[in-house]
């Protein structure tokens, strides 16, 4: 990478939509429900029972390469906003952070952001090779995706 070019280290996609709110969060703040929804195919699977209710709550997703991921919630607000840094099950993080912001939109419809934030991301390369592939079109995936669930789930 040319080094006087500034990289983009955070990206982000939003989208309304049509499901309440709490649907949505309930989705997202459920890593088993996770993998129906993941945009970046990179979700395998979470055991259930680990449904996040504040920060400093840490939860275990399996890749669909098989390694175990330990994801450290560092925001939270019920059905408005959780982040997490995924690292490893030792417990240490790889600097970066997945967001995802909820905000009502109307009469059941919600506005969600979802951005993906490796300012603080160390390597290896290979790590810093996938956070590059992260851009606003695959975030938008899963938003997309999260709407198709959401939306069925809410009779839409």
């Amino acid at each position: 990478m040319d080094e006087n070019i500034e990289e983009v280290r955070v990206v982000s996609a939003s989208r309304e939509i049509a499901a309440p709110v709490e649907r949505i969060f309930a989705l997202v703040a459920d890593p088993a429900e996770q993998p129906r929804w993941d945009g970046n195919d990179n979700l395998a699977e979470a055991a259930p029972g680990q449904r996040v209710r504040a920060v400093g709550d840490v939860f275990v997703m399996t890749l669909t390469k098989g390694a175990e991921r330990a994801n450290h919630v560092v925001e939270f607000e019920e059905g408005r906003r959780i982040a997490w840094k995924p690292g490893e099950t030792d417990g240490s993080t790889f600097g970066q952070l997945w967001r995802w912001e909820l905000e009502p939109a109307g009469e059941g419809s919600t506005r969600v952001t979802h951005t993906y934030d490796w300012t603080d991301l160390h390597s290896p390369e290979a790590r810093l090779k996938r956070a590059r592939s992260t851009t606003g079109d695959t975030l938008r995936a899963s938003l997309d995706r999260l709407a198709d669930v959401a939306e069925a789930e809410a009779g839409r």
